[in-house]
């Protein structure tokens, strides 16, 4: 008796709920990114084995650009240490700083110090889009005398007394030698002798101790 074939059906699948499922995720990752923006200031940081994670909180950053010229920020999330940064600058400077201008800087996520206090006024009076891309003189520091940089560290201290205040240096790979030197003064003339360098990370060169030491097994635990 011959045997009877049945007929073939094609298999159909419904994809119409995983496509609505894919660009619902898709639209909410797209909503929820938060990019990273673009640096104020750029400079090229020397190279250095490490993996640690530089703070995103509580951080006095002091930039040294490639000319020497040296800047001052303070982490975006800290605009009230910010605000009282200037206002102790303000006082003992007798600047003439006005409220609005002390706020409008301090609200500024990417708002920087990087002028003679003799110029802070006119630079604070300026709207972010007057200061983009606006080359500055930098904070003077080279003047032993008169190292403002100085009395900037005082007034942060000020600002973040009773918390960890995560000071840390990026200094781009052509700076020279004096630039850091008249930063480091000033932090010594605050009593800050720790700090962190920014530095570009990179892999452990083959064929070193640190490479070794990383390939050898962990000594068990007596």
């Amino acid at each position: 008796m011959p045997k009877v074939k049945l007929p073939r059906k094609s298999t159909n699948i419904d994809m119409t709920a995983m496509c609505d499922v894919a660009f619902l995720l898709l639209s909410f990752f797209i909503l929820t990114t938060k990019f990273k923006p673009a640096e104020a200031l750029t400079v090229v940081t020397p190279n250095s084995v490490s993996a640690k994670i530089a703070p995103q909180k509580d951080v006095v950053l002091i930039t040294i650009d490639k000319g020497g010229k040296v800047y001052l920020s303070v982490s975006d999330v800290n605009s009230a240490e910010k605000k009282t940064i200037l206002e102790t600058v303000n006082t003992s400077r007798s600047l003439g700083l006005t409220p609005a201008e002390i706020n409008a800087f301090a609200k500024n996520p990417t708002a920087y110090i990087g002028v003679p206090f003799s110029q802070l006024k006119s630079y604070l009076s300026k709207t972010p889009d007057q200061t983009k891309g606006l080359a500055l003189p930098g904070i003077p520091t080279l003047d032993t005398l008169n190292n403002e940089l100085t009395e900037w560290m005082r007034a942060a201290q000020t600002a973040f007394a009773g918390t960890k205040m995560e000071l840390l240096v990026k200094g781009d790979n052509e700076a020279k030698y004096p630039a850091f030197k008249s930063v480091i003064d000033a932090f010594k003339k605050n009593d800050l002798l720790k700090f962190q360098m920014i530095t570009n990370p990179e892999g452990v060169p083959v064929g070193s101790e640190l490479y070794k030491k990383n390939l050898s097994p962990a000594t068990p635990a007596p």
